[in-house]
């Protein structure tokens, strides 16, 4: 069953409702399924009509929305707000992208008249939309990386019908965004299966969907544990296919001498606001912070805590999310090799949690593969490192990583080039200044990394390069003359 709920205080609102069935998701993914050709052969300007009126409709009923969003997610109205103009800039960028071209781009190759291997016929590389896609919403964002997020917007942009599943932690919002959808569709004369939406609570309703014959492709943003899962589903199928998912992150911060002796009382402060932005409920929120083990460290670190300690994060999106969090604080309070710096403890009745901080030594943190894991919410580890070398052997360890942050690496030498190249070989975005906690939409934008962070790491969830994932290629060899002239669209 599902339930829609107040995130401050816990309260139920209004009635419960049952989740998808098994025909429901059946049904959904026919109707997809029977959408997909028609929509496949949409032109360009067709499809950008589709995502502007979906963003105007949004904006429409703003008021409504957030209002609605904030009660179940406790993130408050100017967040909230920020968060939809976030969606609806997504949905006209993937118009803007698609109409200049980038959804049929195609590479024509003359034939050439001679032996081979220079002598060779017409090829015309083109892409075609995979297919229906089943998105599954994220927690964290209720519309940027929900109903009508990007990966939404990339797979209806590409061309591909989508069945997208609501997440639990905000299911009336979830509800109340796909009926919008819906009727834009509708209004745009489009078949009803260009979008469609299923529900529910329980493993079932997921596996479902991805186990369903006709789906292309899976966009999944969540825990690691449940997209794992999942992925395994998506490579067994008797057809597999692909699985694009974004697991967690801990995304480490470096913070080098330079750094702490131009601002690192600034910069402490903006890494302590960092770490408790929304709550800590961030795919980007810097969870191991690397320190030089000296007396400047050592300052930059009481500082840190000091900001942090000050901090009062609001509730958690969901109750399970809150446990799964004081879980993760709780096996780090009781590892030895920790030392505790901001270790406010609260009884788990209590809807706001306390940051948690501890201090750890290289070489303790790379021997102890459990405190490499995520911890999703307000809670970091800072790791002592004594030379460019430990912390590059530091970040090694983490693995992949969605970011990592390099703070006073302006300098050129060759311990910069070496702890430039360790975070480029983990991360799929790599700062020099700033917090990851914000991720821009542009077509220069990365948002994945090796795994654990993603399992497509040569694939962006967000910016414009996320429309590649719906598009598979085909070489198409002496094609006739009426076939070259569609110029990349699908007949």
């Amino acid at each position: 069953m599902l339930q829609s709920i107040e995130a401050r205080t816990g309260a139920a609102i209004g009635e419960h409702w049952a989740e998808s069935t098994p025909a429901d998701i059946s049904a959904a993914v026919r109707a997809s399924s029977a959408a997909a050709d028609a929509f496949a052969t949409s032109s360009a300007a067709q499809r950008a009509e589709l995502l502007r009126a979906l963003a105007a409709v949004l904006e429409a009923d703003r008021e409504a929305l957030v209002a609605l969003a904030d009660r179940e997610s406790g993130l408050d109205l100017p967040r909230l707000n920020g968060e939809l103009d976030l969606t609806t800039f997504q949905l006209r960028g993937f118009a803007d992208v698609i109409e200049r071209g980038d959804a049929h781009a195609f590479i024509d190759d003359a034939a050439v008249a001679s032996a081979p291997p220079a002598g060779r016929p017409h090829l015309m590389r083109v892409r075609v939309p995979v297919g229906p896609v089943a998105m599954f919403s994220a927690s964290n964002f209720p519309f940027a990386f929900s109903v009508l997020g990007g990966d939404t917007a990339s797979a209806l942009a590409a061309g591909c019908p989508v069945v997208v599943k609501g997440h639990p932690a905000h299911p009336g919002l979830s509800r109340c965004t796909a009926a919008l959808a819906q009727k834009v569709v509708a209004a745009q004369d489009l078949q009803p299966g260009v979008f469609q939406f299923v529900e529910g609570d329980s493993v079932d309703v997921g596996v479902a969907l991805v186990q369903a014959p006709a789906i292309a492709a899976v966009a999944f943003t969540g825990s690691f544990k449940g997209g794992t899962a999942l992925a395994k589903i998506a490579s067994e199928r008797p057809r597999p296919i692909p699985f694009y998912g974004e697991l967690g992150s801990v995304n480490p911060l470096v913070v080098l001498p330079a750094a702490i002796a131009k601002n690192g009382a600034e910069l402490a402060r903006t890494l302590a606001a960092s770490i408790c932005l929304g709550a800590g409920q961030f795919c980007t929120s810097p969870g191991v912070i690397v320190v030089p083990k000296d007396a400047a460290g050592d300052g930059f670190v009481d500082a840190f805590s000091k900001a942090l300690q000050a901090t009062q994060p609001h509730a958690m999106l969901s109750a399970g999310i809150r446990a799964t969090f004081d879980r993760g604080v709780a096996q780090w309070r009781a590892a030895p090799q920790l030392k505790p710096l901001v270790n406010d403890v609260v009884d788990a009745t209590v809807q706001a949690p306390r940051p948690f901080l501890a201090e750890v030594s290289a070489a303790d943190f790379i021997a102890n593969h459990a405190l490499h894991e995520e911890v999703f919410g307000p809670a970091a580890l800072v790791v002592r490192v004594a030379s460019s070398d430990e912390a590059i052997d530091v970040l090694k360890a983490v693995g992949g990583s969605l970011t990592v942050t390099l703070w006073g690496a302006e300098a050129e030498s060759d311990a910069t080039h070496r702890l430039v190249r360790a975070a480029t070989q983990i991360a799929g975005r790599v700062l020099f200044a700033g917090v990851p906690t914000g991720v821009a939409v542009t077509a220069a934008q990365h948002h994945g990394g090796p795994f654990p962070a993603s399992t497509q790491p040569f694939t962006t969830s967000v910016g414009y390069a996320a429309l590649d994932r719906f598009l598979r290629p085909v070489a198409l060899q002496d094609a006739p003359s009426w076939l070259i002239e569609r110029k990349g669209v699908p007949c």
